[in-house]
């Protein structure tokens, strides 16, 4: 696994103290992105929360993913949530450490009193003696929030004093990439009221005893969510339900669940997102389709990737995003004078640099720029990155719907058939596709499409 080491540069660590106007929440920002470029501290809000206890919760929920991993649970993992100022909202997002959980918190426009939000994504500092601090908030007193730095903060700041360096794996980055186009893919299949949601939760397993029971299944039904044995068509998969533990940190506030997924294919295991709908706020976590099977793997983006068309058709749409919290690509496709599919192509491109994220309950992409260097994203893509040299070198041989590629000292056949490429390498054996295409298939992609290879790596 390639890492980089990420340096989080802090003016102060992020603290809840007391004011004149009483309890203050100040979360302090690194270094980020605005509409107005890069920013060593950016200030995205200063107001009141409406529901302060549920989204110190909700908040303490998005940092225990930040903080957790669901697999090899002896190697640590912590990184600081990022934050994403949309104009009308916050959102706090995190990635699991084994990169098989995706947290997102959205603080809405009526969970919110104050100054209008800003524009712009960073880094937040969710410190340990802050954690304490958030989960000893047990009433809804007035509670002030500061997202940034404050007023005389902002005249007065010589330089960071507090820094953090954490190691960043690539596969986490792609893991984003993954998540969102996993989630565009997601129908809402079930929605239970409060009462239901808590006793649905409530009966999960929280230690990992079950991990190794394979895809577990539940169905709608006039109850609730109840377990089915085999997945009829409704049916969402509940990959490792102990790995849904921090929706416990919101559960009594809960006004309503909304279960997302796919449609059921084949009996595969797959993704799915848990969506508790909260007062002025929701607290989503979308699920890899295994425990032990990171987002990073899952191969959705890299036809996207393999297409110069995609890469000038994402700089063009890159134009047009405005930090919007609904991204629709019907209107993208008219502003930009190209097809509502080529528009979702080159937005699962921008995902993989971190660009746009994915909202469920709105249906909608929404603007976001991560603070991290998503260029390596493409480049330490394992399989893209080994499918350019197969193209650049010449491995690929073309005959109407067959190619064959020599990879090594062995050469694989490559069909196409209704669109749907398959390919005679283990990886296709292993997993027909449902992690995306294999370098040979891909490569093959690339050459069919006239794709820039020369040098192997583009």
């Amino acid at each position: 696994m390639t890492r980089s080491v990420q340096a989080l540069a802090y003016a102060r660590p992020s603290a809840l103290e007391s004011s004149q106007v009483g309890a203050v929440l100040g979360l302090e920002t690194a270094g980020g992105l605005t509409p107005r470029g890069a920013e060593a501290h950016p200030r995205f809000f200063a107001g009141f929360l409406s529901a302060p206890r549920i989204a110190a919760r909700g908040l303490l929920a998005v940092a225990d993913v930040a903080a957790a991993r669901y697999y090899q649970r002896a190697l640590p993992s912590s990184l600081d949530p990022v934050v994403t100022g949309n104009g009308d909202r916050l959102r706090f997002e995190s990635f699991s450490g084994c990169c098989g959980v995706y947290a997102r918190l959205d603080v809405l426009q009526e969970g919110l009193d104050g100054e209008r939000t800003g524009h712009g994504t960073t880094n937040v500092d969710v410190n340990n003696p802050l954690r304490d601090a958030l989960s000893r908030i047990t009433a809804d007193d007035p509670l002030h929030l500061r997202v940034g730095p404050d007023e005389l903060a902002v005249t007065t700041l010589d330089g960071p004093v507090v820094e953090k360096k954490v190691p960043l794996p690539d596969r986490w980055l792609r893991g984003f990439a993954e998540a969102q186009v996993a989630s565009a893919g997601f129908d809402l299949r079930a929605e239970l009221t409060a009462a239901q949601a808590v006793a649905f939760l409530r009966s999960l397993p929280r230690g990992s005893g079950n991990a190794a029971r394979g895809a577990q299944w539940v169905v709608a039904s006039g109850s609730g969510l109840r377990p089915t044995t085999r997945p009829v068509p409704g049916a969402v998969c509940l990959p490792g339900p102990e790995r849904l533990v921090a929706l416990q940190r919101v559960l009594r506030h809960a006004t309503a669940l909304r279960v997302y997924g796919p449609p059921v294919a084949d009996g595969a295991a797959a993704a799915s997102a848990w969506e508790v709908v909260l007062p002025g706020m929701r607290l989503t976590l979308t699920l890899s389709p295994d425990s032990s099977r990171g987002f990073s793997g899952e191969g959705g983006v890299l036809e996207a990737l393999a297409t110069d068309d995609a890469a000038a058709d994402a700089e063009l749409v890159s134009v047009l995003l405005a930090w919007e919290p609904r991204i629709e690509p019907a209107s993208l496709a008219e502003q930009s004078g190209l097809s509502t599919e080529r528009v979702r192509a080159a937005l699962t491109r921008l995902g993989t640099a971190g660009r746009v994220g994915y909202d469920l309950a709105d249906a909608a992409y929404f603007h976001r720029e991560l603070p991290y260097d998503a260029d390596r994203v493409e480049r330490h893509n394992p399989r893209l990155v080994a499918a350019r040299e197969l193209a650049g070198a010449g491995a690929v041989t073309l005959d109407g719907t067959l190619a064959s590629v020599s990879s090594g000292d062995r050469r694989y056949q490559v069909r196409e058939s209704d669109g749907v490429l398959t390919c005679t390498c283990q990886w296709w054996a292993d997993y027909r596709g449902k992690r995306g295409p294999c370098k040979h298939a891909l490569a093959v992609t690339m050459v069919r499409r006239g794709a820039t290879v020369a040098g192997g790596v583009r």
